[in-house]
């Protein structure tokens, strides 16, 4: 729908967030501020721990550093403007802070995607080549894989915000969310938006079509592999050295799909409620998957309890 070309250009933009709920507002702030608080502290000492102990020096656990540190990298671009709009009257954002936000945040979700990819890929090889995994996932091969990630989800979002930033903003200024979510950014473009939409269809494709597929593909073997294993004990070690990854793909994959399959209500009191939900589906999304990894890897493997076990008793010895 062509807009009215009359009106300025839009030089800020109004994230409409709770406004319509401030009662919600405190008693979210203090949760966000928890939870993002967690999510520093439990991916921190992973990634401490990935880097101090050398049991910790292989391919997953390099994969797994990535992962705590991108987390940690994915909320810190939106959880403190989430935290700000609770606590400021007019919650507003300029122009080019809002592509900046709306960049990292769609940067981090794809590199993700790609990420959890590369880890199913260092399990499958693991449980279904084992003879082979010093060669194929040496150092050659699986830093290049993690720089690959970060690359490929940098560029989609470098495209994705161009794209949408070069369209033009000259009427309704509000954002109905709590920060520069691309798609709620594109329903405010005063032009033809035909172009980002195809392009954000062929990124989700790319991002997360092709990573589910590869992840179920991948695990199809590792079951059947771990099925044939003549010893009860043997298939309980080797289906816990991939628990965790398949608990956390579970997790961040079940969460998406939650907040896109659901049914849109019609009439006008049932939308009104529907935004409050997505609204809030999308704000949890945004920190309970970075906030659960930490607690799912550190409960569910044995390696990373040891190494969480051995730094507390040497910070508790040099004390």
């Amino acid at each position: 729908m062509i807009k009215s070309n009359h009106t300025s250009p839009v030089m800020e933009f109004i994230l409409l967030g709770l406004s319509a709920h401030p009662k919600l507002e405190k008693m979210f702030f203090l949760l966000i501020l928890l939870m993002y608080l967690v999510i520093l502290l439990g991916n921190g000492v992973l990634i401490l721990v990935t880097i101090l102990d050398s049991h910790l020096h292989t391919p997953m656990y390099f994969f797994l550093g990535n992962l705590s540190f991108l987390d940690i990298c994915f909320t810190t671009s939106s959880v403190p403007l989430i935290l700000d709009s609770f606590l400021t009257p007019r919650k507003t954002i300029s122009f080019s802070a809002c592509a900046v936000q709306m960049f990292l945040s769609f940067a981090m979700g794809a590199t993700e995607c790609v990420l959890l990819s590369m880890m199913a890929f260092d399990r499958y090889v693991a449980i279904c080549n084992p003879l082979r995994y010093p060669m194929v996932m040496s150092k050659a091969a699986f830093v290049p894989m993690a720089a690959g990630s970060w690359a490929a989800g940098s560029t989609t979002a470098m495209v994705q915000t161009f794209l949408a930033m070069q369209l033009p903003f000259c009427g309704d200024n509000v954002i109905n969310h709590f920060t520069c979510e691309i798609l709620a950014v594109l329903k405010l473009a005063c032009a033809d938006i035909s172009i980002n939409v195809i392009s954000m269809g062929v990124a989700n494709v790319i991002f997360l079509g092709v990573p589910v597929l590869f992840i179920t593909v991948s695990y199809a073997f590792i079951i059947a592999t771990i099925l044939r294993l003549p010893s009860a004990e043997g298939r309980r070690k080797a289906f816990s050295t991939c628990s965790a990854h398949l608990t956390v793909v579970v997790v961040f994959y079940g969460t998406i799909l939650f907040m896109y399959a659901k049914p849109k209500s019609k009439d006008q009191m049932g939308a009104d409620k529907q935004d409050l939900s997505d609204k809030l589906i999308s704000l949890f999304y945004g920190v309970l998957t970075p906030m659960l990894n930490p607690i799912i890897y550190s409960l569910r493997n044995k390696d990373v309890k040891a190494a969480v076990r051995n730094l507390v008793d040497q910070k508790r010895v040099t004390q």
